[in-house]
């Protein structure tokens, strides 16, 4: 252990923390950081009781700091806590106050939530539990020690929720015992239900349960005519956007009042799974709307677009089985953008700054103004036609929005509305040598196209005080903004930086790599998209952020790959077995689907056979299934066999079994092995490529790791198996098909399969740890 995590250890342990909880909380960076960051906040760095660190270790790991504005509030909350204000069964009151996100933290209400000040006396506590016993009474005496302690705990809670039920507890356990007397032998005997005779089951009408649409949370477009959000500028002034009368009903009139939403992705990369959650929140909520979706390509910067990642975001759109209402793109929009920046400079609201990126940057942070932001309108006008013109040169000159200089969001600080960028455009080519801003372009195209809910993930969320206050300034119609949760998988990466960098340093096998979280990666590796819709409609559209386990996507592919993938076996490791008292081959039949008795496929019983080398074992034991001399084992839709010997190589090592079947089937092995023939006496059987899939990182969160993720990758990520025998049935598989390989998991034929080879990826294994 380092230096570092020898202090820290040693500080966990100053604030009364027992010294194997403070090793297990080094292992975990997410609690590590989490309980530092609250030691710091409640300045105990020199230690403190063991009963006020408890309360911090406590808030450090339940304390809801996926609401911003809790998170601000906590400092002063831990004030309480320190100061013996906040005791550890007054935390629960306290975490249900701060997950209501409070924007600003209400001593009287807080205080008045958990019970600040409020003494309940021993007394008190104990005349609550004779109450409690009292009315419990009579089943108390009925029941005894078997009766549910927990009831009693609740209906205190009820009379006195700020007693310390750490007392109550054993004030109840004396009372008990004094109605009671000792426990008897009788009192510890566990009492079974009796379970109903079948005609004694009244049969009652079981009524579906109707699932709630995951988008029922979002209003109706005939109800947007309310204040969006209240932008408070620096002088003192309040601007409070909202449609006009006129302007709803114009919005209402050109989409019949139907739900309109975009999917907008920037054509400069893969898609991956969080852009999945994307699809299924725009085009899922304007499908069960019975609206429509616009697929737009947010295509302003013509340096990092392509048409490589266009043609892919259409392709995998398809796949996901999304249909766009129309697919547009920004650049659609270039002529109304200009005209409506010029407009914006006529009012007064932009302005052409001289300021280098460096100098915007520097006076932004120092919230100063550009030495230009004054200059006269027509001044502006004339500059902003010469940049339009090519005239002024990159990085000579920007439009900028005149907003708020001395505003606390950063994103009302005067954003870039356009740039010189003299690059050739791949769709309006060297038409344009003027680009606008994300910030600029974003919420007017979204207007232009009458979205009614423009929807996005939370880091979006600062930005909608410059969204509505642009619309605002141009008198545009202003679309429901709804910000969720973007989507954080464990064990892998989703940032596109770090995608690009794991792709362009070899890191990975390309964009697709089936250990990517990309849908092209996971795709290859044979998750049906179907299953990964299924997956984002169970995580839900809402505001908590938080790290979704990979076993949960596994469970919908494996449960919809149970249903649709045939079955076959293919020995990954084949171990050979003559079954010496077979004289002649026999054909037997494989179940291809579990659930229709009519899916089979045929396969010989022959002489020669192979299992899988781990089924086998030169020592026996009594958890062991498989083959051991001596021991019989069922080949799968075949015979039992038992291995009489078994042959070895200078080595020592287990070349091949001898082994004698049971024509009869008389012998009931509990093991059951998959296996394959030998096509024809003598011949090898197919012979197949198969790839193992790991997790990509050993971290749950490698993100947590700043500048060091990478030395977190799983060397042991991908595995490849040369010369897996596989049954002769997939002979004609192709790219795409997926199979479930019996006793081993769910795999997919590889693009990189030719004629000559076949080559499989796993998809998952066939067990799972979820839910």
């Amino acid at each position: 252990m380092s230096e570092a995590m020898e202090a820290s250890v040693e500080l966990f342990c100053r604030i009364g923390i027992e010294e194997t909880t403070a090793q297990n909380i080094m292992v975990n960076p997410k609690v590590r950081s989490s309980v530092l960051a609250v030691i710091k906040e409640a300045g105990v760095q020199n230690g403190c009781n063991k009963s006020v660190g408890n309360v911090l270790y406590t808030v450090a790991t339940k304390y809801p700091a996926n609401r911003a504005n809790a998170l601000r509030h906590r400092p002063k909350f831990l004030s309480y806590v320190t100061s013996g204000k906040i005791k550890s069964h007054q935390l629960d009151a306290a975490f249900r106050y701060f997950s209501s996100d409070p924007e600003e933290f209400l001593v009287e209400d807080f205080e008045r939530v958990c019970g600040v000040g409020v003494v309940v006396s021993p007394e008190d506590a104990e005349l609550a539990v004779e109450k409690v016993l009292e009315k419990n009474k009579a089943k108390l005496l009925d029941e005894r020690y078997k009766f549910n302690v927990g009831i009693l705990l609740a209906q205190v809670r009820e009379l006195q929720p700020f007693a310390d039920f750490t007392y109550v507890k054993k004030v109840i356990d004396k009372k008990m015992y004094e109605l009671l007397g000792e426990r008897t032998a009788e009192d510890d005997v566990k009492t079974k239900k009796k379970k109903p005779k079948p005609e004694e089951v009244k049969k009652e009408e079981i009524l579906p349960v109707e699932e709630v649409s995951p988008y029922s949370i979002f209003p109706k477009p005939e109800d947007n005519i309310g204040v969006h959000v209240e932008i408070r500028f620096s002088d003192g002034t309040v601007l409070n956007p909202a449609n006009t009368k006129a302007i709803l009903e114009k919005h209402l009139k050109a989409t019949g009042g139907r739900v309109y939403t975009r999917f907008p992705p920037e054509p400069n990369g893969y898609l991956h799974i969080g852009h999945a959650k994307a699809m299924f929140v725009d085009f899922g909520f304007a499908c069960d709307a019975n609206g429509c979706c616009y697929l737009r390509f947010d295509d302003t910067n013509p340096d990092a677009e392509k048409e490589e990642y266009i043609e892919h975001i259409k392709e995998i759109v398809e796949w996901m089985g999304w249909k766009p209402f129309k697919i547009t793109y920004s650049s659609d929009y270039f002529q109304e953008l200009y005209e409506l920046a010029v407009e914006l400079i006529k009012s007064g609201h932009a302005y052409v700054d001289h300021q280098t990126a460096d100098e915007i940057k520097e006076y932004r942070e120092n919230f100063k103004e550009s030495p230009w932001r004054n200059r006269p309108v027509e001044e502006s006008l004339d500059l902003f036609e010469k940049m339009k013109a090519g005239l002024i040169e990159e990085g000579q000159a920007t439009l900028r929005m005149k907003q708020d200089m001395k505003n606390e969001n950063y994103n009302m600080l005067d954003l870039i509305a356009y740039r010189v960028k003299k690059a050739s455009h791949p769709r309006t080519k060297d038409k344009w040598c003027i680009y606008p801003s994300y910030d600029f372009t974003h919420c007017i195209v979204d207007s232009l196209e009458n979205i009614s809910h423009s929807l996005c993930t939370l880091e979006f969320e600062s930005r909608r005080v410059s969204y509505y206050w642009l619309l605002d300034r141009l008198n545009l119609y202003l679309p429901y903004v709804w910000e969720y949760s973007r989507l954080n998988m464990t064990n892998n990466v989703l940032s596109k930086r770090k995608l690009n960098r794991l792709v362009t340093e070899k890191y990975v096998d390309g964009w697709d790599d089936p250990r990517l979280l990309t849908l092209a990666g996971l795709r290859r590796r044979g998750m049906p998209a179907t299953a990964i819709n299924a997956f984002c409609r169970s995580i839900g559209i809402t505001r908590s952020d938080n790290l979704i386990r990979m076993d949960k996507l596994e469970h919908f592919v494996r449960d919809e790959l149970n249903k649709t993938a045939p079955r076959t076996m293919v020995v990954l490791h084949p171990l050979k077995v003559v079954i010496e008292n077979l004289e002649a081959a026999e054909e037997v039949e494989g179940k291809r689907l579990p659930d229709d008795p009519s899916a089979t496929y045929k396969m010989p019983f022959t002489r020669v056979v192979y299992i899988e080398r781990s089924d086998f074992r030169t020592k026996d034991s009594k958890d062991f299934y498989g083959l051991a001399k001596g021991k019989s084992a069922l080949l799968r839709y075949a015979y039992p066999i038992t291995c009489v010997d078994y042959v070895c190589d200078k080595d020592g090592e287990v070349i091949e079994i001898r082994a004698t079947y049971d024509a009869k089937k008389s012998i009931k092995p509990k093991g059951v092995l998959h296996w394959v023939p030998e096509p024809a006496e003598g011949a090898r059987p197919l012979e197949v490529e198969v790839r193992l899939f790991d997790r990509l990182f050993l971290s749950e969160d490698p993100a947590e790791l700043k500048d060091t993720w990478l030395e977190d990758l799983n060397p042991h990520s991908k595995q490849v198996i040369h010369g897996a025998f596989a049954l002769d049935n997939l002979r004609t598989a192709k790219p795409g098909d997926r199979f479930q390989f019996e006793r081993t998991g769910y795999f997919c034929v590889d693009p990189d399969s030719s004629a000559e080879k076949l080559v499989f990826n796993r998809t998952v294994t066939l067990k799972t740890s979820y839910p």
